[in-house]
């Protein structure tokens, strides 16, 4: 056999054999279902951020309202309160006796009244003698209530609560009707005073909202301020007072806490912080295009109360990202596996 033919023939089983061992292309992997969301513009509230400082709107001094000897005092200037936890405790020995003795007279007098009422029904008494018995009946009732009001004095509870400002005695002191005891203020009541600059005052005033964010993330809103007539004629500011909801917010009075006035209103893009991917110090979202996934870093401002976020940078009104952020990623890191 020549060797041309011999040539011929071992290309012809070469191309043979790569046509049946050459793989097909891979078709292109589409992306996954994804919960998504489109970016609109919103109308937001525009503010502006000052400091305020807390203080507390109530302060009360607690007086005896029973006399006694003190047998104890389980706090202490500085202390926080809860309300209703005992504050300071007397002797009660005599309210004791003085109750029980008004407890034995009223059962005596309620069961006379009973007695009578049912003799005056049977028209065996004059009205006058049943009066009389009401009268006493009455009498020891009232009698028996205060008695049970004073033995309930001998134990004082916070009204509030809040913090301990300053105490008048000790244990073992005997104190008498309307000797002060101690001092504290609410930390349920409180109020920011903020010295917003002239030029702010006109939407403060028109608007009269602010929202105060707290240092673990939440946001108190309120309409309660009180803004006076005029500046004061040494900084030319106006000192507003905010009153915040009621309610223990674990604000202490003397501290600072940041307070935006609204003053008007914008347009804003708004996300969800629950669609927010975060890489280290990076938020960003995973953007839907229509051949695969984009991760895009944003620029984002301060938290809503509505638990958004707006949009400073990164992206733009009419696309689509991902809602879930840990099926986005999931979804992007498959793409990107296939890819190579």
């Amino acid at each position: 056999m020549s060797f041309a033919l011999i040539l011929a023939l071992t290309g012809v089983i070469f191309l043979s054999a790569c046509s049946k061992d050459s793989p097909a292309p891979a078709a292109p992997k589409k992306i996954p279902e994804l919960a998504s969301i489109q970016l609109q513009l919103q109308t937001t509230a525009q503010e502006v951020k000052y400091d305020g400082v807390i203080e507390a709107i109530n302060q009360a001094t607690v007086s005896a309202q029973t006399s006694g000897r003190i047998v104890e005092i389980p706090v202490d200037v500085g202390d926080y309160v809860v309300k209703g936890d005992l504050i300071i405790r007397f002797t009660d020995t005599e309210q004791q006796a003085r109750a029980a003795s008004a407890k034995a007279q009223f059962t005596e007098a309620q069961a006379q009244y009973t007695r009578m009422q049912e003799m005056l029904a049977k028209k065996l008494i004059a009205k006058a003698d049943f009066d009389k018995s009401e009268a006493v009946f009455k009498s020891a009732e009232a009698n028996l209530r205060e008695a049970e009001q004073n033995l309930a004095y001998t134990a004082i509870y916070a009204p509030y609560a809040g913090i301990v400002v300053s105490r008048a005695v000790n244990v073992g002191e005997t104190v008498v009707p309307g000797k002060a005891l101690m001092t504290g203020l609410s930390l349920e009541q409180l109020r920011a005073q903020v010295d917003i600059p002239q030029q702010h005052i006109g939407p403060v005033r028109k608007y009269k909202k602010a929202r105060i964010y707290l240092a673990d993330g939440k946001i108190l809103e309120t309409s309660a301020l009180r803004i006076p007539p005029s500046a004061d004629p040494q900084t030319h500011s106006f000192k507003v007072l905010v009153n915040l909801p009621e309610g223990d917010h674990q604000l202490f009075p003397g501290t600072f806490v940041k307070i935006g006035f609204v003053t008007g209103e914008q347009e804003q893009l708004l996300i969800p912080a629950s669609a927010i991917s975060k890489r280290g110090e990076v938020s960003g979202v995973y953007v839907i295009k229509e051949k695969g996934l984009e991760f895009r870093q944003l620029n984002l401002g301060s938290l809503t109360s509505n638990k958004d976020y707006p949009i400073l940078a990164g992206a733009n009104a009419g696309e689509t990202i991902a809602a879930d952020p840990i099926a986005a990623a999931n979804a992007y890191k498959n793409l990107h596996t296939a890819e190579q």
